[in-house]
């Protein structure tokens, strides 16, 4: 625990260093990273027995959890858009 939130820190404080410089490929690989993340992540869970033998009780329960994680996840981000915005454009005008 206190590793990851070292880690963080961290990159919390290179990145208030470097904040001047144009760092335009850090988005790139950030991208690359995730996807690597994502796809041992299912090499992992494609290994596990229990999983693979379970996937269609756990399928639509998952799918179901993923919908409202997506939902509220969307509207979230529309309330935030809209207060940060759309509400101090109109607040301006």
């Amino acid at each position: 625990m206190f590793t990851i939130i070292g880690i963080m820190l961290t990159g919390m404080l290179v990145g208030y260093l470097l904040r001047s410089k144009r760092l335009l490929w850090i988005h790139k690989v950030i991208t690359l990273l995730i996807w690597l993340l994502l796809f041992l992540l299912g090499i992992d869970v494609g290994g596990n027995e229990t999983i693979i033998r379970s996937l269609h009780a756990i399928g639509l329960e998952a799918l179901a959890i993923t919908f409202a994680a997506v939902a509220g996840s969307v509207l979230a981000a529309w309330g935030l858009w809209y207060l940060v915005y759309i509400r101090n454009k109109e607040a301006k005008q």
